[in-house]
């Protein structure tokens, strides 16, 4: 076998498992949040140490076992996220629309010949992608069960960002994890588009046609050419403590900022080295979640928010130029990122998105930063998505929690994407999935290696 991340992965068995009680095919509409999405897939993976049953089972046997249990508290959870288990399909007008038939979910069996520790988290490119995250071929949502050599199991899913952000994700791969011990859901899914209905008569701030944009409106997309220059995936480890310092510094100016303004500052300010020659345009886009906002002031629209499956996203963004982001200390990019959030951290920003999609349908359009480079002077362009709420934790089927998780996002845009997630250590530590240029995460650890650390096992607790 090669060096790290250099295995075999073959496919054992490939199945699909619909939801175990039948249903009565009808369609769902995507709602005018949903729409603002493009066609991409999301992946996200756990690993788990081979469990300890105190016998001498073997380990194919184990694996069969964990698999079963996979499978049938899938179709179990597969009733209530009944979505996860339909199709897209267009309708009339060109509109994707969900058409939930419990056509199910792919499910694969693979082997890696690979130890747990074997594999090389810092570059999941080379070990995640396409190995232990499936290509979703169709439906929804993909899952694979991968056993490794060591006895260890990596589960992974990939599914359709049009049908659900990571907040309605999570709330599924919680549930999916209780059914498998013999809990109750602690968060049944709520499907109510009526939710996110828009107003009658429609009105919405002009900001908003700065914020998002047409398809129609976007400039012929280049053929691509590869080079060494490519959005390329890491993760990496942030302590506690720099954390901190960080979030120290970014509130010399205005009020306290938090974790996040101040990550997403430093790192703001850290790609725009790479671009203050030219002083090209540096633009940075934060993903803000709309259903505490929808919720304010209404009790029972709060409830059902908490629990609303889809979209439910806005991607405020910010830009500057680069020479100017290398000069300015921390606390002012903090202060100008904490503005731009503000703006869009409100009921009525999430009403009048609503309303500026209904007023353009059934023309499609999309966040203007994931159109990366259509602006005369664009330099670096990426979105941070905080993934505070990623339960990596709570993910245990039954034979212990992960010893590690993550998103993996790779998407093929011409936009960079970051997200921060928790340590499974739970000791306040972050772990960052980035998916930047090369040249970008090649500046970022030249200048910033005291505080963003290639992942490894030593962080992690692995015996």
């Amino acid at each position: 076998m090669g060096g790290k991340g250099e295995f075999a992965v073959k496919v054992r068995r490939e199945d699909v498992v619909a939801a175990m009680l039948p249903m009565q095919e009808h369609w769902l509409p995507q709602s005018n949040l949903d729409l603002l999405l493009p066609p991409v897939d999301v992946g996200v993976f756990f690993c788990y140490k081979r469990p300890s049953t105190g016998g001498d089972s073997p380990i194919q046997d184990q694996f069969g076992v964990m698999v079963g249990l996979l499978k049938k508290a899938l179709a179990q959870a597969l009733i209530s996220y009944y979505a996860f288990g339909g199709e897209i399909v267009h309708n009339s007008v060109g509109e994707p629309e969900l058409l939930c038939n419990n056509r199910g979910v792919d499910f694969i069996e693979a082997y890696a010949d690979v130890e747990l520790q074997g594999l090389n988290f810092y570059n999941p490119d080379e070990s995640i992608e396409g190995k232990l995250v499936p290509k979703k071929k169709q439906g929804v949502l993909c899952v694979q069960a991968t056993e490794l050599r060591c006895g260890g199991l990596v589960v992974a899913c990939a599914f359709d960002h049009r049908v659900a952000d990571a907040y309605s994700t999570n709330m599924f791969l919680i549930s999916w994890a209780e059914t498998a011990q013999g809990k109750q859901q602690s968060l049944i899914p709520s499907f109510r588009r009526s939710l996110l209905y828009p107003r009658r008569p429609g009105s919405y701030d002009l900001s908003l046609n700065d914020m998002y944009v047409s398809v129609s409106a976007l400039p012929p997309s280049q053929p691509h050419h590869p080079n060494s220059n490519q959005l390329t995936s890491r993760i990496y480890y942030i302590e506690a403590d720099q954390l901190s310092r960080l979030q120290s510094l970014a509130s010399r100016m205005g009020p306290t900022k938090t974790k996040l303004e101040a990550f997403c500052a430093f790192l703001w300010k850290l790609v725009a080295f790479g671009e203050s020659e030219r002083d090209n345009i540096c633009k940075i886009g934060v993903v803000v979640d709309g259903r505490t906002r929808l919720g304010e002031g209404e009790s029972e629209k709060t409830n059902l928010m908490d629990s609303y499956f889809g979209n439910v996203l806005s991607i405020p963004f910010g830009k500057m130029g680069a020479r100017e982001l290398k000069e300015r200390p921390l606390s002012y990019l903090a202060e100008h990122i904490h503005g731009f959030l503000g703006m869009a951290v409100t009921k009525e920003h999430f009403l009048d998105l609503v309303d500026w999609v209904e007023a353009r349908r059934p023309e499609p359009a999309l966040a203007r930063i994931y159109a990366g480079g259509v602006d005369k002077g664009d330099g670096a362009t990426f979105v941070v998505s905080s993934g505070r709420g990623f339960p990596v934790a709570k993910v245990d089927f039954g034979w212990g929690k992960p010893t590690f998780g993550s998103y993996h996002f790779h998407w093929g845009g011409e936009s960079g994407y970051v997200m921060p997630m928790p340590s499974p250590m739970g000791n306040g530590d972050w772990v960052v999935y980035m998916h930047l240029l090369k040249e970008q995460l090649e500046l970022v650890e030249a200048q910033a290696a005291h505080v963003l650390r290639p992942l490894t096992f030593d962080y992690l607790n692995v015996d």
